[in-house]
């Protein structure tokens, strides 16, 4: 004990004199403030880069546009202003000792300029894939809502439920299932769905239209406070646009019967308001899609979208923020298909052996974004939300293996009630001369809902396997401080509390007897993770990283409740070292070595209402994600991923991690002008990965090449674009699965056939395009 005193003495003595010497220094100096508006519309821009030219540290806008540099030397400065695609600015600046100076500064849009991106991000440090996200969103070619998954580096998605379910991902060795270990969000709206009739951490994201998403923002790792649940792998941040350049009205035609029509009206214009005679928009934006899709039995998609978004100054100090939407979607699918079925001619590659598979599912959404600025240059920002979400899901994986007379067809259903709120306090302070900014953040997510998993011939209700009401809420906090030790070094520390309530109330098949037996139960658990992050900036064109921290994966309530296993919330721990850097100016290259251990990866398998675990599991690999603008107008590309995966528990030749992604890579060659000819041509790669425990069944990767090309006016924009130039068979998403067929020519066992089973990737898919902007 007397040591540990004279350790917390010595410390508190450094720490005293240290501040009283940062004090000292910042005697004197003087302080800028300011805003960043768009020059266009007046709205605050948030995440702009403000600085002093040869001078190290800078900041960022917060949400409201205000900015601050304090301990400033007095004397004559450039002051440097810059957001990716904006036009940077300089100004000169002469600051006196004690001088407070106040600047209002607009910012212009402009073509992308890689010499022009920073390397830091002083408020977001934990972003560090910011410059490769921004740049990926001005340049790469969207054309559906799957497509903003895949801006995420190193991110692959896969369907097999013919358009409508949301699509499996896979990211940094993890077979993410639809969800499970990679958070998403849009405008503050969780996707991920706890304990979803399909499976843990289900994200649809098809409710988003592709045209409305302005940013996104990447986390790889468990590394940022401000994610809980499902953000082991990363998570993902989608923001919608706060107003439109025009309006547009868009039609779309492709192969395989496909039509897609597209409006967006801007209702205020410039001149107009609605709430306040201060900077406001409103826009209203809906899309019909249709297609039969390529399979031999017509896929009858259909999928409407429709939002409307308010952003607007109701003061000096607040802001206001309103989104509401509403998705509906329904299809008919061919599922998965057996190799064999193909081999012994039973269907073509592009056929089914359940033709009544399919579904519909709905989403609406309501959200309100309250942002106030407070004394002591802190901002609150509190936002409430509720989504209604319905679920329809008839899937066959096993065919006949259970019921060689019915078949084995399913039933899942989600009738779920989803409310929440979230606020965040963040304020600026210093330590003498340093610059520390912390934020605090509460907030509690609540769902209510039904599920169900039936048996079904034909869509045919013939029994219940199980059913009951849901109630499932998590609450959580987190303190975030981020303090620039030095000029060049910068620590990020924080810790979150997440604590969860697991309430089901219904019935389930007892495995020995058959019949629905009460599945009840309440459980509540809690889990606290710590992260701890470092920054160099080496030069202005060098950050160096290393970042760890814990997160963790919930586990679907019906599952807590059974006592499957106690480890209700597996941890994930997670370390890595890397740099973003511009070794040119027009190159933005950024490389992470990463390791991540998952104490067990423990799920409800929503298919067959069992819990499966397979105890823990360790990851490690290497991110690299290289862009190049060649010229004014031409851009190169490159994201390459090695990941390395093994269960711990199991035997050295059967601790694959089934569908782990061991090499991927993404690239392409763009060109872009304002106006005019534009195109984009783009491959995906993914390799051969075991698909079972042993790897005696492979996954089968694949090599393809997309195409886009564009003209553009002031008033109008033709387009087309194609996907799978070389027309390769390839398979999406593909499973080792035991099943069963019948009128087979060789009778199959009535233990079945364990095979790879998969859904074809998409044939040469050519689609036009025609946009009218007024």
């Amino acid at each position: 004990m007397k040591q540990l005193l004279t350790a917390l003495s010595t410390w508190s003595l450094a720490l005293g004199f240290f501040l009283l010497t940062q004090t000292a220094q910042a005697q004197g100096t003087a302080t800028l403030r300011g805003t960043v508006a768009d020059s266009l519309s007046g709205l605050p821009l948030a995440g702009v880069s403000v600085g002093l030219t040869g001078q190290p540290g800078g900041t960022a806008t917060d949400a409201l546009g205000n900015f601050r540099l304090g301990g400033i030397a007095p004397g004559t400065y450039q002051l440097r202003v810059g957001a990716l695609g904006y036009r940077a600015q300089t100004m000169p600046l002469t600051l006196a000792a004690g001088e407070t100076r106040r600047l209002a500064l607009t910012a212009a849009a402009t073509t992308l300029s890689l010499a022009e991106v920073t390397v830091s991000q002083p408020r977001d440090p934990n972003q560090s894939l910011a410059a490769i996200s921004h740049i990926d969103q001005l340049l790469r070619p969207v054309n559906s809502a799957q497509d903003l998954l895949r801006l995420v580096p190193g991110l692959f998605i896969a369907q097999h439920a013919g358009g409508g379910k949301a699509e499996q991902i896979f990211l940094r060795g993890f077979d993410c299932d639809h969800g499970t270990d990679f958070a998403v969000s849009v405008d503050g709206l969780p996707v991920n769905m706890v304990s979803h009739a399909h499976g843990q951490g289900y994200a649809d994201f098809h409710f988003v239209i592709p045209e409305t998403v302005e940013q996104l923002k990447v986390y790889k790792g468990p590394y940022t406070a401000r994610f809980g649940d499902f953000a082991t792998a990363g998570a993902g941040e989608f923001t919608t646009k706060t107003r439109l350049e025009h309006s547009q009205v868009k039609l779309e035609v492709g192969q395989f019967d496909t039509r897609r029509a597209l409006v967006m009206l801007d209702l205020l214009g410039q001149n107009h308001h609605l709430l306040s005679k201060r900077p406001e928009s409103a826009y209203v934006a809906a899309e019909y899609n249709f297609t039969n899709s390529y399979f031999d039995q017509s896929q009858h998609f259909k999928r409407f979208n429709g939002m409307g978004k308010y952003t607007g100054q109701l003061s000096d100090k607040t802001a206001l923020t309103l989104l509401g939407s509403h998705f509906t979607s329904n299809w008919d699918a061919s599922g998965q298909i057996p190799e064999r079925g193909i081999r012994e001619g039973i269907i073509s590659r592009y056929g089914s052996i359940d033709p009544t598979e399919g579904g519909r599912t709905s989403r609406t959404n309501a959200s309100a974004v309250l942002t106030t600025a407070l004394p002591h240059d802190a901002v609150l920002r509190q936002q409430a939300y509720y989504s209604k979400y319905d679920f329809n899901l008839f899937s066959n994986f096993t065919f006949f293996l259970h019921d060689s007379i019915n078949g084995d067809q399913i039933d899942q259903t989600d009738d779920r009630h989803l409310f929440g709120y979230t606020a965040t306090y963040e304020r600026d302070d210093h330590l003498g001369a340093r610059s520390l900014h912390s934020t605090l953040g509460v907030g509690t997510r609540n769902d209510f809902s039904t599920l169900g998993l039936r048996h079904t011939v034909r869509r045919q209700v013939l029994d219940t396997i199980s059913t009951g009401q849901l109630y499932e809420r998590n609450i959580n906090a987190y303190l975030d401080e981020t303090l620039a030790l030095t000029d060049r070094l910068t620590v990020n520390a924080a810790v979150r509390a997440d604590f969860f309530t697991f309430d089901f109330r219904g019935r389930a098949t007892d495995e020995n007897t058959g019949a629905l037996a009460p599945l009840r139960g309440r459980v509540a658990r809690a889990r606290v993770s710590p992260k701890l992050n470092l920054y160099y900036q080496l030069t202005p064109a060098v950050q160096l990283f290393a970042r760890s921290g814990f997160g963790f994966h919930s586990n679907d309530a019906r599952g807590v409740i059974q006592g499957v296993n106690a480890n209700v919330l597996p941890r994930a721990i997670g370390s890595e070292i890397g740099s973003t850097f511009k070794p040119l100016p027009s190159l933005v290259v950024n490389a992470a070595l990463w390791s991540l251990h998952l104490q067990d990866e423990l799920v409800y398998v929503g298919d067959e209402a069992v819990v499966e675990s397979t105890g823990p599991t360790q990851r490690y690999g290497l991110d690299l994600s290289v862009r190049y603008q060649l010229s004014s107008r031409i851009f190169v590309d490159g994201d390459f991923n090695y990941n390395h995966g093994r269960q711990l528990d199991a035997p050295e030749k059967a601790n694959y991690i089934p569908l782990a992604p061991t090499f991927t890579s993404t690239g392409g060659l763009t060109y872009r002008a304002p106006k005019g000819l534009s195109g984009s041509l783009r491959y995906r790669h993914i390799d051969n990965r075991p698909a079972n425990d042993d790897g005696s069944i492979t996954a089968r990767g694949y090599f393809l090449l997309d195409a886009v090309l564009a003209y553009t006016t002031p008033r109008f924009q033709v387009g087309v674009s194609a996907e799978n130039l070389l027309n390769a068979e390839w398979n999406q998403a593909q499973f080792a699965t035991q099943t069963r067929l019948l009128n087979t020519p060789k009778r199959e066992p009535l233990e079945g056939i364990d095979e790879l089973h998969f859904t074809p990737g998409t044939p040469f898919y050519a689609k036009l395009n025609v946009s009218v902007f007024f």
